[in-house]
């Protein structure tokens, strides 16, 4: 068949060609929104139809499952803080203040920390830097007890030398007054078991387990004070943990937790314990005086890794304090030569008739003596080395500034 001839200009037959045609136009915008309309029911469904959850009004709770009894760690770690936990207590600190521009008085609370009860005349041991505040007598001390009952607790006595203090509550009422039972932490081992109770972050009697990590430790205190003999646990301590009792595992007193070490002031794995045998000469000074009048020798001693390196026995002087009794008597303390050697200072191995282990063996032995008193010290000199020799010396006590 011929092809119909175009009678026009060659444009107006492309012209022609390419006009789109309405009725296909319509058809495939019907076709697209029917599609898109099918599409979002089909996902509707299957979003809606497929996560919709099924409610049970006949549902009954799970049967539990018998757990068998306590693993017998968890028994013993139970029963002790069952039997300690009404020895704790929770201290917070505060002081009356005068608002600025007005006449009105307000209490502001200036710490909180932990503490234990010491004996049945209502005595009090804690931190120093806890009630540090209201040490000079300008604030309140109030004591919270296991059973919530709280009183007013007036200080006794501090030592912040050793980060320790003494306060009293009088006319208790109630069950929860338990003294701890204390032990002794001359004989203590790293790897010992330690159980933490306090009130970190102000949530009371919480425990905390660990181990001890490290004896003999010596930190800076928070006015600048050198604390020595300090146990090193990883038992979490925080802070409001300061001045709780750790505990070894028949849940005696071993130590009084004191500080941490940590970067952001948090648990870290590193916390620190006065021990118990200072704590105990240190509180009983304090109930009977009010302050630390015992006299001091004013050594520094090794801690007791360095003993067992050296396979030696006694307490090995580390530091002399400057214008100390054991800088008069000549006492000598380790000290790297001019050729870089390390030259052992005094071991010290007796005290008037008492042998001597280590520090805590110092301040029992100093503990019946008075300022003024001449005692007698026998040391090695010369240690681990050809004139190694026994010298008594004779030093005559004086009171610590």
């Amino acid at each position: 068949m011929e092809p119909t001839p175009h009678n026009g200009p060659p444009e107006a037959a492309n012209s022609a060609r390419t006009q789109p045609n309405p009725v296909a136009f319509l058809r495939l915008f019907l076709y697209c929104l029917v599609a898109a309309f099918c599409g979002a029911w089909v996902i509707s469904y299957w979003t809606t139809s497929s996560d919709k959850p099924t409610l049970n009004p006949h549902a009954e709770p799970r049967t539990i499952t018998p757990r068998g009894d306590l693993a017998d760690d968890e028994k013993s770690t139970i029963e002790l803080f069952e039997n300690s936990a009404n020895s704790v207590v929770f201290i917070t600190t505060s002081q009356q203040v005068r608002m600025y521009g007005s006449a009105k008085i307000s209490e502001m609370a200036t710490g909180q920390g932990s503490g234990f009860v010491w004996d049945e005349h209502g005595h009090i041991v804690t931190n120093y830097h806890v009630v540090q505040s209201i040490a000079n007598g300008s604030g309140t001390a109030h004591v919270t007890f296991a059973d919530a009952s709280t009183y007013v607790a007036t200080i006794v006595g501090s030592s912040p030398e050793h980060d320790l203090a003494v306060l009293q509550v009088t006319n208790f009422q109630g069950e929860a007054f338990q003294p701890i039972q204390v032990g002794e932490s001359a004989n203590l081992q790293v790897g010992q078991k330690v159980f933490a109770i306090g009130n970190p972050f102000g949530f009371d009697h919480t425990l905390t387990t660990g181990v001890i990590s490290g004896l003999g430790r010596s930190i800076e205190a928070e006015d600048g004070r050198q604390i020595d003999d300090l146990i090193q646990t990883d038992a979490a301590i925080n802070p409001g943990n300061s001045g709780g009792p750790l505990l070894d595992s028949g849940g005696r007193l071993i130590g009084v937790n004191s500080a941490i070490y940590s970067p952001s002031g948090a648990y870290a794995g590193i916390g620190f314990a006065i021990p118990v045998d200072t704590v105990n000469s240190v509180v009983t000074e304090l109930v009977r005086h009010g302050q630390i009048k015992r006299p001091y020798l004013g050594v520094r001693v090794a801690p007791p890794t360095i003993n067992a390196r050296l396979d030696i026995e006694g307490a090995l002087v580390a530091e002399i304090i400057p214008g100390s009794p054991a800088e008069k008597a000549g006492l000598q303390p380790t000290i790297i030569s001019m050729d870089q050697h390390v030259v052992l200072g005094d071991l010290i191995v007796q005290i008037d008739d008492k042998p001597i282990k280590n520090l805590g063996d110092i301040m029992q032995a100093l503990f019946d003596h008075h300022v003024g008193d001449t005692i007698k010290v026998k040391v090695i000199r010369g240690l681990m080395t050809d004139k190694q020799r026994e010298v008594e010396l004779d030093v005559v006590l004086s009171e610590s500034t």
